[in-house]
């Protein structure tokens, strides 16, 4: 019996899936057909009701035709496609939006990590009580080691996550998914964000295999966006409730020690008999940027505020559903 039939067999469509696979593929032609074949064994092996949830991010190669091919084989894989490449934050929101299952298990499309091996790995530290696991790569001796234990060390000290490989596959519980809210390009931060909302982060170790067919797609460019990145999100994640914190207490610094220097340069503007001196200008504009923070402040309260309450609404609305 082949792998697409074996899963026929204890898989239906209209069931409630326990495990979603969400796999993200950009120009990933010859990676499709032998991923589905170890997603199947995995399921099967474990007796799973599973689905897959491939998003095709504008692939240019045959990618989606390898998708679509390996949908009419497997019934319980689902192939939901981008007409552009939108990048992998956009690929996961809209592959968040189409899983079902209870657990939701986020692998590549690139056979670097092996699903018989790693499904297990995932769903059984998860079940002991984690919220999120996150595979840990080992053997990667790749060109991009060092850039990538530089950001995981950064990640670790901002966000006190101590999780080692930040960006490789990972398993959910559903009640993390729809927690989440991702912006551009911050898929890289889905484990800061959940540890952020008090989510339980677990690790385990995974092998590391180089990929057989297709090429990476993230070089050394993304360096320079991925620390403003950081930056941004320990900002929102630590001062998203309450700005004033940040702006208030920036702009009382610049008010305080611009009001102690123009103090100070009064004085010596009087003892010198008039002599104008650049730096009381300097000391009158840090008053003034401090006055301009301290009102950045009020109105970010603000918006924060009305962002509540549209939590609350959204919430609220979650709940009628569910009810109905």
């Amino acid at each position: 019996m082949s792998a697409g039939g074996s899963m026929r067999d204890v898989v239906m469509q209209d069931e409630h899936p326990e495990v979603s696979v969400f796999i993200p593929a950009h120009n990933e032609a010859g990676n499709i057909a032998p991923l589905m074949e170890k997603i199947d064994r995995a399921l099967t092996t474990r007796g799973l009701r599973g689905e897959v949830v491939l998003v095709n991010d504008g692939s240019t190669d045959t990618t989606r035709q390898e998708a679509e091919a390996c949908a009419a084989r497997y019934p319980y894989m689902t192939v939901v496609n981008h007409r552009v490449r939108q990048g992998l934050t956009a690929a996961m929101r809209t592959g968040f939006r189409r899983v079902r299952g209870d657990v939701v298990v986020f692998l590549p499309g690139d056979l670097e990590s092996d699903p018989e091996e790693d499904i297990p790995k995932l769903l059984d530290t998860l079940a002991q009580g984690y919220d999120v696991v996150a595979g840990w790569r080992q053997g990667r001796h790749d060109s991009k080691v060092f850039a990538s234990r530089v950001y995981n060390f950064v990640s670790r000290l901002l966000f006190g996550v101590t999780a080692h490989d930040m960006n490789w596959i990972k398993a959910f519980r559903r009640e993390v998914l729809d927690d989440l809210s991702l912006r551009s390009d911050w898929h890289r931060f889905v484990l800061m964000i959940a540890a952020s909302k008090g989510y339980r982060i677990g690790e385990v170790q995974t092998n590391y295999y180089p990929r057989q067919s297709g090429s990476t797609k993230y070089g050394f460019s993304r360096i320079p966006k991925s620390f403003l990145d950081v930056l941004v999100v320990k900002f929102l994640l630590t001062f998203s409730e309450k700005p004033m914190f940040f702006f208030g207490g920036l702009g009382g610094v610049l008010v305080g020690s611009g009001t102690l220097v123009a103090l100070a340069l009064a004085a010596i503007y009087l003892l010198s008999y008039g002599q104008r001196r650049p730096i009381f200008d300097l000391a009158v504009n840090m008053i003034l940027a401090g006055l301009l923070l301290f009102l950045v402040g009020f109105l970010s309260e603000l918006v924060v505020s009305q962002h509540e309450r549209l939590d609350d609404i959204e919430r609220e609305l979650r709940e009628s559903r569910g009810k109905d």
